[in-house]
This record gives C-alpha cells, sequence and structure tokens, in this order.
C-alpha cells in the first residue's frame, strides 16, 4: 500500500454527468464540509443486461486528495432493482439505496488512481442506470438511463466483469435462469458432470485410459496464473476457469468441479505441493485469486451450471496436526495458525463464492487416517467452525464437505472393522490401526459429518469422498480377514489398503482407481467424486528444478525411510515421478490395472 503526502487546500469541484458512457465530463462547484473538503471523484457505470438480471461494473477514479477508505452510494431509480451478489467491495442495500464501502486492499486511491468493483442484480418491469453517485457523501458525476428497454433475450458473452479475462464465444444457455438463490440439496444427483478435455487427452494417451477418459474430474486452480490459463485460438497450452466454464456448456454438462488451492502459505507441513503465495500475502490472495474466480463465476451466462467448488485441500486440518507439539509440527504451520491466513483465506472464499447463487462450497476435511482419533476429530472440526464464520462468511455458505482428496484411504475396509477383536484383544492396538477410532473412508465421513452437524452446520450438509485412487485391486486385494494369531497379523492379512503406513500420500505403489463417480450412494454422502485425476503426479520422486514453486518432498521419494508423520515407515511412492500436477503416466497405467471394481 503506497503512502501519499495530502495535498493542501479545499477541493471544491465534483464531475458531472457526461454522455451515454456515464463518464464525466466537467466540474461545478458546490459547498464545501470538513467531511470532504478534497475528495473529487468520477464514477464509470456499465450493465450487462438480460431478462430479469444483469452484471454491473463500476470504475472509482480519484481526482481530488488521495483516499485511504471510500465508500461509493448511489440510488436504484426502480424499487424492484436489487444487488444479489458483489465483489471487490462490500456491499449493501436499504430499499432502493446502495451502498459499496472499501475491501482492505483497495481502499488506498492515489490522486488519479482508479479501482474496478462490480455486482450482479436482478430487476422487473426495466433496468434504469442511476443517475447520481456519491464518494464519502460528495457527489460525483451521473448518467443518463438507456433510451430503449433492456434486452429480453437471454445475457451477450461480450461484456463479463472487467476482473475476469476475456470470454470465449461459447454461446450462453437457452433454458430459464433458476430463481435466484435456490439451489439443489445434491448438485450431483440426476446431473451430468463436465469431463476436463485436457485430461481426457491425457488418459486416451495410454493404452486402455479410454475407458475410464469420460469421467469429470476436478478442475484445479492451483497457482493466479491458471484462472486465465494460457490457451489461445489454437487450443494450445492449459485451459484458463472461463474456458473451462465454456466447454461445459458446449458439453451441456449440469455440473463441474473447480479445485480452489492457493492459501498463503498453502500446504504449511509438505514440500511438493507448497504454493506460490507467501504466509502474509492474504490481501493477494483476496484480491488476485479469490476475486477474479468469484467475478468469472457470477458471469450471468453460466447462471444454469452448478459450479462445485472444493475450498482449499490439505489446509484447515494441519492447523489441528501439524503444529508445534504434534509429531512432525511446522514453523510454517505455526505461522499461519498464528496469523490467520487459512481461517481469513478459507472464510473469504466461502463468503465471496458462497454469495453465487448456482455454486456449492465443499471444504476440505482431511481423512480418517489423519482426523480419525479423538484428539484430532473434534479440534477439526472446530476449525472448520470457525473459519465458516470468517471473513464475513457464515455456515449458509457451506454446501458440505469432502473427505480423502488426492488421498488413498479405502472406501470400505470389509475384512478389518475396528471394532474387531483377537483373542480379547482390541484392533485398534494393531500398528495400522494405531488406536484410531476408524478404519475406512466412508465410516468416517458419516461420523464426521454428524459432528459437524453438532458444531453448528445444517442438518442438511452432505459428504463428497474422493475414489479416485483408493481402489486397491488387482491380484494383492485381499478376500478375507487375516490370521488370528495376533491383531496385527489379523488387520494385515485383511486390509484392502496396501500402503505401508496411513501417513504415506505420494504417488503410492499398488494403488488403483476406485468406486467410479456416483450420486447419492450411501446416507449422508452426496457423491463419490473423481477431484484428484487420476495420473497427475503427487510430486517428484527426486529434485526437479522447475517456475512453477513446486519443492521436493522425501515422501516422495521410494528410497526414503520416513519421518514422525508416518511412523518411520518407508514412503511406498512409485519412483520416475515428475513434479506435482504433471502428468505421469506409469501411475495412470498401473492405476488401470489395480482398479476395483476393475475395468471392463
Amino acid at each position: 500500500m503506497n503512502v501519499w503526502r495530502k495535498l493542501s487546500g479545499p477541493r471544491r469541484a465534483v464531475a458531472l454527468a457526461g454522455a451515454s458512457a456515464l463518464v464525466a465530463g466537467g466540474l461545478v462547484t458546490i459547498p464545501v464540509t470538513a467531511a470532504h473538503a478534497a475528495t473529487q471523484c468520477d464514477v464509470s457505470y456499465t450493465t450487462n443486461d438480460w431478462q430479469g438480471g444483469f452484471t454491473a461494473n463500476i470504475t472509482i477514479r480519484n481526482i481530488g486528495d488521495p483516499l485511504t477508505s471510500w465508500s461509493l452510494g448511489f440510488t436504484f431509480p426502480d424499487a424492484n432493482q436489487r444487488v444479489t451478489q458483489g465483489w471487490s467491495a462490500r456491499w449493501s442495500q436499504s430499499g432502493r439505496n446502495v451502498t459499496a464501502q472499501n475491501e482492505s486492499y483497495n481502499g488506498s486511491l492515489a490522486r488519479g488512481a482508479s479501482t474496478t468493483i462490480g455486482f450482479n442484480g436482478s430487476w422487473s418491469g426495466s433496468n434504469p442506470r442511476p443517475t447520481s453517485f456519491t464518494i464519502n457523501g460528495v457527489t460525483c458525476n451521473g448518467g443518463t438511463p438507456p433510451t430503449t428497454a433492456p434486452p429480453t433475450t437471454s445475457p451477450p458473452t461480450s461484456t463479463p466483469p472487467t476482473t475476469a479475462p476475456p470470454p470465449t464465444t461459447a454461446p450462453p444457455p437457452t433454458t430459464t435462469p433458476p430463481p435466484a438463490g435456490a439451489k439443489v440439496d445434491n448438485p450431483y444427483l440426476n446431473a451430468r458432470g463436465y469431463v476436463n478435455p485436457e485430461w481426457k487427452v491425457k488418459a486416451e494417451s495410454v493404452s486402455g485410459g479410454n475407458r475410464v477418459s469420460n469421467t469429470p474430474t476436478g478442475v484445479w486452480l492451483d497457482r493466479i496464473a491458471a484462472i486465465n490459463g494460457t490457451a489461445d485460438s489454437q487450443s494450445n497450452g492449459p485451459m484458463g476457469l472461463r474456458d473451462h466454464l465454456d466447454e461445459a456448456l458446449r458439453q451441456n454438462a449440469q455440473y463441474i468441479q473447480v479445485v480452489i488451492y492457493n492459501l498463503p502459505g498453502r500446504d504449511c507441513s509438505a514440500l511438493a505441493s507448497n504454493g506460490e503465495l507467501k504466509a502474509d500475502e492474504l490481501p493477494r490472495y483476496k484480491a488476485e485469486y479469490i476475486d477474479p474466480i468469484a467475478a468469472i463465476q457470477a458471469d450471468a451466462k453460466y447462471r444454469n451450471l452448478r459450479i462445485i467448488n472444493i475450498i482449499e485441500i490439505d489446509s484447515l486440518p494441519n492447523l489441528v496436526t501439524n503444529t508445534t507439539g504434534n509429531a512432525g509440527g511446522t514453523v510454517m504451520c505455526d505461522t499461519v495458525k498464528a496469523n490467520g491466513a487459512y481461517v481469513q483465506g478459507v472464510g473469504y472464499a466461502l463468503a465471496k463464492l458462497g454469495a453465487i447463487s448456482n455454486v456449492y462450497n465443499y471444504i476440505d476435511a482431511g481423512h480418517h487416517g489423519w482426523l480419525g482419533w479423538d484428539t484430532n476429530f473434534g479440534p477439526s472440526a472446530g476449525v472448520l467452525r470457525e473459519a465458516a464464520g470468517a471473513s464475513g462468511s457464515t455456515v449458509a455458505n457451506v454446501h458440505g464437505f469432502i473427505v480423502n482428496t488426492a488421498n488413498y484411504s479405502a472406501l470400505r475396509e470389509p475384512y478389518a472393522k475396528v471394532t474387531d477383536s483377537v483373542n480379547g484383544q482390541t484392533v485398534r492396538q494393531s500398528k495400522w490401526i494405531d488406536w484410531n477410532y476408524y478404519n475406512d473412508e466412508l465410516s468416517f465421513a458419516q461420523a464426521f459429518r454428524q459432528e459437524l452437524i453438532n458444531r453448528g452446520f445444517d442438518r442438511n450438509i452432505g459428504m463428497l469422498i474422493d475414489t479416485s485412487r483408493n481402489g486397491w485391486g488387482g491380484s494383492a486385494r485381499p478376500t478375507a480377514a487375516g490370521p488370528t494369531t495376533s491383531v496385527d497379523a489379523y488387520i494385515d492379512g485383511g486390509r484392502v489398503d496396501r500402503r505401508i503406513h496411513k501417513g504415506n500420500w505420494c504417488n503410492q505403489a499398488g494403488a488403483g482407481l476406485g468406486e467410479r463417480p456416483k450420486a447419492a450412494p450411501e446416507a449422508g454422502i452426496d457423491a463419490y467424486v473423481w477431484i484428484k485425476p487420476p495420473g497427475e503426479s503427487d510430486g517428484s520422486s527426486r529434485e526437479i528444478p522447475n517456475n512453477d514453486g513446486k519443492g521436493f518432498d522425501r515422501m516422495c521419494d521410494p528410497t526414503y525411510t520416513g519421518n514422525a508423520r508416518n511412523g518411520n515407515n518407508r514412503s511406498g511412492a512409485l519412483a520416475d515421478a515428475p513434479i506435482s500436477g504433471a502428468w505421469f503416466p506409469a501411475q495412470f497405467a498401473e492405476l488401470m490395472r489395480n482398479a476395483y471394481p476393475p475395468l471392463s
């Protein structure tokens, strides 16, 4: 934030309305009060209208003394005009009067500086533009209402919010939009999912990949540059968010899954998945990452597409399990817990994205091998509840939670239940279970859902389980419980999860594709999903220099003998792996071989 010298002497001029472009065309003098002696301002207001709704983009330019904060005010000409969702400001409406107050990151405006904000709105009858604007109570410029009636057709695709990248030419949907704020209980039920064409091409490059290449997978926005992508007219380079949304419309998909994954100090307990933002860059996370995503997702042409956001995997549980005092605790986890980067960042994402009527937010909630102990179970639910109420959010912005994201924990353990005993000894005492209260993801997800409801979340929240790599089929899959000679023999002989340790998370050898995506498979479960695109690496098996900020984590090294977080066991990782997110065809081939249910 720049600090500017306050200019001396009162400013007495304010901008008048210009032509239809709504830019100031002249100056007049008005009586000066102490409250606005040095304020001059210029406001540009443009809209993209369709029947019953519109997107407004507003540019505020300071032409007076430097401002450290601002409050924009205007009055809708029609009583039926409403702000339904806004971005880059704190919006409120009372009757026809609208107020937008600056966020912490855009309050300072030097002389000549400008900032752009916007909102989605609704109308009935007509949609005239406001004719007068104020900044900090001082009248700026205005504009004339449109001389023709607003269009009654679907919204054009040529004018998205100005914080969004240029749109593509995909046509908008022609169906009638749902009422503002109307959401279905389960966005996956009886709905067709979006197939990422970039992953489809990779999958089909491996022999047999066409058997699963039409499966919906997550679109990962793991850095700021991923929002816009680098695709050109020849489709070279990664697609951006708007490209994916437009492609979803072209496919006539009914839902798309987007992974929001770029917190400051991201994944504070790992190295392979570290992000681009430093631990103290929460303002940048808000302004350069979440705000542009919200602006794109709020574009009216996507209003009939269910946008399912997976919010910040591997984040909030770290504040419970990987801070000082826990095995393998890190300084970075201590830092983001102390400065609130994770709690406030997730809260901000929930508030901005949850305000969009066709968006469904699911927060990452770890997995049973991470949070299944009572020392982690309740405290993690508490942190999730805290984040849901941070930065202006409420629990109403949370549609549900997801477990096992990008992980390998078995969906069900049919032969090794946590309630079993061997020769009078509980199997929770075995090395594999290690006193955990859960031994598979389904039982954990259902129990954790109830704990979250007890903490204040809506009783209708749903859970998602990522089954993209937890099938554990093939010849090594057990068909019965192990021998009863000891609790370890019983558990190890009958468990379908063949990892060396539940703490192993990187490119696990022997893993297979799990249950295919399926809506409402069990009580309390909205869907089995493939959020992690199978075949995309978790991290490199050796240090590989790169420009993506991807570090080298020894847990991805097959020769590594472990640390406190995995009980000092071998990593179980595959060799010759590329950096995280890169295509790993050998892993994809193995996942298909070990799929359960098997591939036909």
